[in-house]
């Protein structure tokens, strides 16, 4: 099992970790939410909560719980700008059908 970063996602991170000054690395999971079930929750992490998963890549920690690592495992973390549009997209091989706005997802 695990998560990866792209060097994009995880220089953008380590830049965000530096103006906030403090911090573990990154939480990922999932909620229930939108039209398609499932939507990505990404923040920063203070701690380790126990049965949390932890990940390295590119010198960034990912945290992740138990039961989200189920529905991401194999994901990859990448930062992409696309014209004026810039932000964090996840590379999920577990999905199966995204909405339309793609702010959820279901496997």
């Amino acid at each position: 099992m695990s998560i990866t970063l792209t060097e994009a996602a995880a220089r953008h991170i380590r830049g965000f970790m530096q103006n906030r000054g403090s911090g573990l690395g990154i939480r990922l999971g999932v909620r229930t939410s939108g039209c398609s079930g499932m939507a990505y929750v990404l923040e920063f992490a203070d701690q380790q909560e126990d049965g949390d998963q932890v990940f390295e890549d590119h010198g960034v920690k990912v945290l992740i719980d138990a039961k989200s690592l189920l529905y991401l495992d194999g994901t990859e973390l990448d930062y992409t700008r696309e014209g004026l549009n810039e932000g964090f997209k996840f590379n999920n091989p577990n999905v199966k059908d995204a909405c339309g706005c793609g702010e959820s997802f279901n496997v």
